[in-house]
């Protein structure tokens, strides 16, 4: 397989058409299209569907990650050879991965501090729940993600980063007004209830078990500090880390409501000194904040 081929599918794919994939390669769309063409009959498959944005096909998803792999690979290297050995400098790394918004806006912080100090590597934080991340790593969007997902994902190794614990809690003006007799299943029923996204089950896992019958107002806030700080000016109740209320000002609802999420970082499988590095920061923050 050639390189400039396994590029034209990784750009096509990330750009969404021959032509946006062709100025990102500085070369013609029709150089885009013989590439992939030629890709395609040496693999004796067809990798993309020439859809408005092109995607991968099942065969092609199985190569785009080897593809991004390789384009990592060469990249590091080039910028290993275009450095300076004095100055101890080389050509920068992008390193794409994906994080869960609560870890963001907790524990992950100092790795990204520690990461963004080096000159040389280039973070692409992305984010979404942690319950999909290790979906990203399965189409090689990413090269590394915090996950809830135990199981490794094909060429990933896994490493435990420990729990993050979550409580039902709410304001002292909130509980007043709306469970001055605790959180009984009637009282639940009535409550406004804070959802992060539609995606997210904390609040409604919890639902289940205490008052399956309860249907109370829904607010949908899709930004973890502005979901704890809705909870704290008495918007609604809701599931909470413990690294977000560190201060203890909120109320917690019941003390048997609790959900721990492990969580574990799964990384591609490279020997790769940017990735190398990208893990160190993260597996030495959650140490520090993680139980």
């Amino acid at each position: 397989m050639d390189v400039d081929q396994l590029r034209a599918l990784v750009n096509a794919v990330d750009a969404g058409t021959f032509d946006a994939a062709a100025a990102r390669l500085h070369v013609t769309p029709s150089a885009v299209s013989q590439r992939i063409k030629a890709l395609e009959a040496s693999v004796g498959a067809v990798l993309l569907q020439r859809t408005k944005p092109v995607r991968p096909t099942a065969k092609g998803e199985v190569l785009l990650r080897t593809a991004r792999q390789v384009g990592h690979l060469l990249d590091e290297a080039g910028g290993l050879l275009a450095g300076d050995p004095a100055r101890g400098s080389a050509g920068r790394v992008r390193v794409p991965v994906v994080v869960n918004a609560d870890s963001i806006a907790t524990w992950f912080g100092p790795a990204i501090v520690d990461l963004g100090r080096g000159p040389n590597l280039e973070l692409d934080l992305r984010r979404d729940d942690e319950a999909v991340t290790a979906e990203l790593l399965r189409s090689g969007e990413v090269m590394a993600a915090v996950t809830a997902d135990p199981s490794p994902v094909q060429g990933c190794s896994v490493h435990g980063l420990g729990a993050m614990t979550y409580r039902a809690k709410a304001s002292r003006r909130f509980v007043r007004r709306w469970l001055p007799d605790g959180a009984t299943p009637e009282a639940l029923h009535r409550a406004p209830m804070v959802q992060y996204d539609h995606q997210d089950q904390h609040q409604n896992r919890l639902l289940r078990s205490v008052a399956p019958e309860a249907r109370p107002p829904e607010h949908f806030i899709p930004d973890s500090v502005q979901y704890v700080a809705a909870i704290r000016a008495g918007v609604g109740w809701g599931m909470v880390p413990d690294l977000q209320d560190t201060l203890g000002q909120l109320v917690v609802l019941d003390a048997a409501w609790v959900h721990k999420v492990e969580l574990y970082w799964q990384v591609w499988k490279l020997d790769s000194p940017a990735l190398d590095l990208v893990t160190a920061a993260v597996l030495r923050a959650a140490a520090h904040h993680l139980r």
